[in-house]
């Protein structure tokens, strides 16, 4: 099953942290390869629920990382676009896909579907650094020599950032952890360089409630027929 927002919907917390866990391997994975996807979204991740396996899909953008090289700025999707991608930073790196990751993990703890919703790329650039703050972004543009154009500049303008606890309401309280709060602030950052791999992202505290799936079975009784070696490397 493609992305599915009436999946997505009744997704447990649990859930949450099981699928994107086996995300997070196919992602490892593929890094260990060299490859980078460079298009990590919901819309391409396949999800069999009844065996709660999960192939992450769509390699069409894929690219394999060789050090230093500078690569096309114009891959993945909008809302899942990492900084480095809509500041034209062209030497980056895995660490894109972990923000695109990061994106996917908001938008599933907050239901905010997409978390970061920019009408056009620009946009979207404003609408992380009304979130992220506009002084790391600077430190971060500073670090890399990353020129902004004056009317991107002045479209930008300057924010603090937001408390994560702004997003949090009745309904997707259950999903909101100190843990997934941490998760969130180690893979959502400005600095590519500065975001867990997606190896650091699974021994996480988040991640913890993982290892109560024992004799393949989930909580409640629910079956676990998925094999962790399984897990989406296609």
């Amino acid at each position: 099953m493609l992305f599915n927002r009436r999946l997505y919907s009744r997704l447990s917390d649990f859930d949450i942290r099981y699928y994107l866990n086996e995300l997070l391997k196919a992602l490892d994975y593929c890094h260990s390869m060299g490859i980078m996807h460079r298009d990590v979204k919901p819309h391409n991740v396949m999800i069999d629920h009844e065996k709660r396996k999960l192939k992450l899909i769509d390699w069409g953008l894929a690219e394999f990382y060789h050090p230093k090289q500078a690569y096309n700025v114009r891959v993945a999707s909008r809302y899942f676009k990492g900084p480095e991608l809509l500041l034209d930073y062209q030497n980056y790196d895995y660490s894109l896909d972990l923000w695109s990751f990061g994106c996917m993990l908001a938008s599933l703890i907050f239901k905010k579907e997409p978390f970061f919703h920019g009408h056009d790329n620009q946009d979207q650039m404003v609408k992380i650094a009304k979130v992220l703050g506009t002084d790391e972004l600077f430190q971060y543009t500073r670090k890399y020599n990353i020129i902004i154009e004056p009317r991107f500049l002045e479209l930008i303008g300057r924010h603090t950032r937001k408390r994560w606890s702004r997003y949090q309401n009745e309904k997707n309280t259950p999903y909101i952890s100190a843990d997934a709060i941490s998760l969130l602030d180690n893979l959502l950052r400005y600095d590519h360089k500065e975001r867990l791999t997606a190896k650091e992202a699974q021994s996480h505290p988040y991640f913890k409630s993982l290892t109560e799936v024992t004799n393949g079975s989930y909580p409640n009784n629910q079956n676990l027929n998925s094999n962790n070696s399984d897990s989406s490397h296609k």
